[in-house]
């Protein structure tokens, strides 16, 4: 049984760390948390569903064919958004590779010193100047980087995300730099759909009620009742939360930012990411670049929205084990083959030729080689000759 390591490619989603799933071959990135975007996504496309079965084909007769059809469109615009920003990179940085998490350790060390026992080393951070404003890098112990400014751990997907706004679990994903305007565009077009359906509901049940009555509408669409109940819940926790992220793209500000009052004017300490204008700063966040652009970060030059490469491909060694068939030895000791031969006796006698006597050098060199020990030959008493019989005969004789 031995094994030999096979290096094989596999796609880098499949050793990415974190606590993010993948599917379609890594072009789908989610949170693992997905129970509450399926509970999004089934009452957008229910409620959606009784209004195209109830309401539209009223309204479509009685009103405008243009009802229905504009209703559709703000529907696949609200559900593309959705799986948009749900399926999509937040904007993760990937981790430090172990070569530059030793030489950031070591760096570290040397700029801190030697720390007494019994001390807390000082924070791991380091200061870099954006629009003439001192801005803290902190360091992530888990991804082992200096995290570039905006940027933030999620506890929930185990990353850092580069301009990290909030975990948002009614899209099962983080929603950061790359997938913001994303979600955004989202908020507005389902506040949009929220009010244009709520209202066509009002105007279908009224439009009813002057033929059949209120009580009668009501039992002839039970569908309406329903509808507007869930628009009419939705409805303000939706507009609530497309007119908050309104007013934080105007002063280009996250959620985490405002939550944790980092721009809050405290110590003199003002956003140096606002351009004090309002037309420029939703220009940026909603139609700036996602992809990476170098900027200078105290002495280096790093990328400050580095992409995650979930798709790129990379070598694994994996080992393989498999059963060799040996030859089979009779004797273990012996490694010489059995059909050599020697061509000299053991011992040598005077019929054995001299050029087939084994020379002092050549018994040398096979004594060091390894071969069986043969066992001691018995001793033979000496025969006797003819001759010496007739002598001891005569000795007899001459006795008598």
């Amino acid at each position: 049984m031995s094994a030999v390591m096979i290096a094989r490619k596999v796609r880098k989603w499949e050793k990415l760390p974190g606590k993010n799933t993948f599917c379609c071959d890594g072009r789908v990135m989610m949170a693992r948390q997905k129970g509450v975007f399926y509970l999004t996504l089934f009452l957008i496309m229910g409620t959606c569903a009784l209004f195209f079965a109830f309401e539209c084909p009223y309204l479509a007769v009685h009103l405008s064919p243009a009802i229905p059809v504009f209703a559709a469109l703000i529907f696949l615009f609200v559900i593309a958004m959705l799986l948009r920003t749900s399926f999509s990179d937040p904007g993760v940085l990937p981790r430090a590779l172990p070569e530059e998490a030793t030489f950031i350790e070591m760096e570290i060390e040397a700029a801190n010193g030697n720390v007494p026992a019994g001390q807390r080393p000082p924070p791991r951070i380091r200061n870099v100047q954006i629009n003439n404003q001192i801005v803290k890098l902190k360091y992530c112990y888990t991804c082992k980087i200096f995290r570039p400014p905006r940027a933030s751990h999620c506890s929930i997907c185990d990353n850092c995300v580069d301009r990290f706004d909030h975990h948002c679990p009614w899209v099962g994903n983080c929603v950061g730099k790359r997938n913001y305007r994303y979600f955004y565009m989202f908020t507005l077009s389902l506040s949009l759909l929220t009010i244009y359906i709520f209202t066509f509901d009002i105007v279908h049940v009224v439009m009813r009620s002057v033929d059949n009555g209120f009580l009668n509408t009501l039992k002839e669409t039970p569908g309406t009742v329903l509808e507007v109940l869930v628009c009419f819940f939705t409805l303000w926790s939706v507009v609530g939360l497309t007119g908050f992220h309104t007013y934080l793209i105007s002063l280009n500000q996250t959620t985490n930012e405002d939550i944790k009052g980092s721009w809050s004017g405290k110590n003199r300490v003002q956003n140096p990411y606002s351009h004090k204008n309002l037309i420029k700063n939703c220009c940026e966040v909603l139609c700036g670049p996602t992809y990476p652009r170098m900027q200078l970060v105290t002495d280096r030059l790093v990328s400050l929205s580095s992409v995650l490469d979930r798709r790129g491909l990379m070598q694994e060694d994996s080992p393989v084990s498999f059963t060799s068939a040996a030859p089979s030895i009779s004797s273990s000791s012996n490694p010489v083959s059995q059909t050599t031969k020697t061509t000299a006796p053991l011992i040598p006698n005077e019929h054995t030729p001299d050029d087939a006597k084994p020379s002092i050098a050549a018994s040398a060199e096979k004594s060091d080689s390894p071969k069986e020990e043969l066992p001691p030959a018995p001793k033979v008493p000496p025969l006797a000759s003819p001759e010496t019989d007739a002598e001891a005969t005569l000795a007899k004789e001459k006795a008598q």
